[in-house]
């Protein structure tokens, strides 16, 4: 469908929306095109507990993002918008300066304008020449709500400037958005960005909004195209990271690693196992033939960057914290307030960078769970405490924020997670599948607790606890990922058709109490990695 869209703008000049339009005019359509794919993400168990240092376990989605991209020869022939050549006009410019231009399919769906360009100079600082900061970037895209989007895609670029030292010369770029492990990936020569320029197509089938990672989707399938045509070696793992860096320091959204590495690395078929301290994979886990995995949009956005995410990811770190003071004799006079003192404990708890999944739950209710306070105010926190180490999220002094259940969430989740790994290996039985499914349960169960739950999400669990209850072959369900709307997994018999039909049947009555008719995720596909980089080049009409 990809490939056919692609011929389509080729062939079709007079295209009739305005995205369209400019799409027709972004590539030279008779020269190379490198083509990458990346998937969304469903979130089977450990959610937001990965940025505690939790086990996930996360499929990659069928749906994905697919890119197209062409380097351009020297600046002079990459192909100009006439609003941009007006503006290079003005600044005096004899010849075209080098641009990125990004185009949105899909824009009125969404809300966003359907097109963004920009001189790739803005990405310099006018003095030194070097690549400007994270924060200069995020006040840059933040600067117009309508256009903030591109900042998941012209981010790319900006990170590879700064951490792989890929300068960007006298050419440009151009990218265009279509709606709406190990080893490194296998490129030709190493050349930087910069010696031509780029035009970039990406075309997305993940649905925005449902938390299924929509936007790592797209970092990561543009990031791997640019990689590709200039040969910048990056591993699976690598090129997660830089692609969280964008959606951490570009975009401001503090998410974990784990939709960035299973858009990347995952396998279809399989669940990735990733232990996020900060991406250690393990071996990915097969999902039996007689398990499915289904994902039900609630039709409550889902956002990451939203204030109860960040508040309860605060929350969790300032628990950290505390039990690290503690634990080492350095909370001072704070401890008396906010914790006191605990009895001895893991040498975990005192070396740097100790992670709280590093806990198991027994200890954590021993030792720390009733020395933590309920809440506490970030100004008591900054004041008693000091940093509460989270390079993402900031303490806003006169918030209050709840400390004692976000920090447990992550220690009993990643249990959770380590043993719904452990069953899922195991034989296969009913019990198999009752087992799995309550701990589905109680990991959403867990995220109510937190304020991370919806009413959407709550409803679409409680159907299938009905239809679990009346006999169908339905086990389990939790919300997922950054929790607060969004998409509910559910647990299913893979080699039961009626499994299906029940999963059809919440749509319906989910449709018929909201009024929301659900998106259904079903089935997995490849990541980047596995589905690596095609050239493709259109063929002549006497071929």
């Amino acid at each position: 469908a990809f490939l056919d869209d692609l011929n389509d703008l080729a062939e079709e000049r007079e295209q009739q929306l305005p995205e369209r339009r400019a799409a027709a005019n972004l590539f030279r359509w008779d020269d190379n095109l490198t083509v990458t794919r990346a998937p969304g993400r469903l979130d089977v168990m450990g959610g937001i507990a990965d940025y505690s240092g939790s086990l996930v376990l996360e499929m990659p989605v069928k749906e994905a993002c697919h890119v197209a991209l062409q380097r351009h020869p020297p600046a002079g022939r990459q192909p100009e918008w006439r609003h941009t050549a007006e503006r290079h006009e003005r600044s005096g410019g004899a010849v075209s300066v080098p641009t990125l231009s990004v185009v949105s399919f899909g824009a009125d769906a969404t809300n966003r304008a359907p097109a963004f360009d920009m001189d790739l100079s803005d990405f310099l600082e006018p003095l030194t020449g070097e690549p400007i900061t994270y924060s200069q970037a995020r006040e840059y895209f933040a600067a117009d709500v309508s256009r903030s989007w591109a900042a998941y895609i012209a981010g790319t670029v900006l990170v590879l400037m700064k951490e792989k030292k890929a300068p960007i010369g006298e050419d440009g770029l151009s990218i265009l958005h279509l709606g709406g492990p190990g080893e490194p990936l296998p490129f030709a020569s190493c050349s930087p960005i910069g010696e031509d320029g780029l035009s970039i197509l990406v075309h997305s089938e993940v649905p925005e909004g449902k938390g299924v990672s929509s936007s790592a989707a797209i970092e990561v399938a543009t990031m791997s195209a640019i990689a590709a045509a200039y040969s910048i070696p990056l591993t699976g793992t690598e090129l997660a990271s830089l692609c969280q860096t964008v959606e951490n320091r570009v975009v401001g959204a503090p998410c974990g690693i784990m939709d960035q590495m299973t858009s990347a690395c995952g396998d279809q078929g399989k669940l990735l196992a990733l232990l996020c301290q900060p991406a250690e994979m393990k071996e990915s886990v097969s999902i039996p033939s007689h398990i499915a995995f289904w994902g039900i949009d609630s039709g409550i956005r889902h956002s990451v960057g939203g204030s109860d995410y960040g508040s309860v990811r605060v929350g969790a770190f300032m628990g950290k914290r505390m039990i690290s003071a503690a634990a080492s004799g350095r909370a001072g006079s704070a401890t008396e307030e906010t914790v006191s003192a605990v009895r001895p404990c893991s040498p975990c708890l005192r070396k740097e960078g100790f992670h709280l999944v590093e806990m198991s739950p027994h200890e954590f209710e021993r030792a720390h769970q009733d020395q933590l306070p309920e809440t506490i105010s970030g100004e008591t926190f900054q004041r008693k405490i000091g940093d509460h180490q989270d390079a993402v999220t900031a303490v806003i002094p006169e918030q209050s924020y709840a400390v004692r259940l976000p920090t447990a969430h992550p220690v009993y989740e990643n249990f959770r997670t380590e043993l719904f790994s452990q069953v899922l290996m195991g034989p296969s039985c009913e019990k198999q599948l009752q087992l799995l499914g309550e701990l589905m349960y109680q990991a959403h169960q867990s995220y109510s607790r937190i304020g991370l739950g919806s009413h959407g999400t709550d409803r679409l669990v409680a159907l299938v606890e009905e239809a679990s209850a009346a006999g169908e072959p339905l086990y389990g369900a939790k919300i997922t990922g950054g929790g607060s709307g969004g998409t509910v997994c559910v647990l299913g018999k893979g080699d039961d058709a009626e499994a299906a039909e029940a999963i059809k049947r919440i749509v319906e009555k989910y449709r018929a109490s909201t009024g929301h008719e659900p998106y259904v995720f079903s089935g997995s596909s490849p990541g980047a990695c596995a589905f690596g980089s095609l050239v493709i080049r259109r063929a002549n009409r006497g071929d």
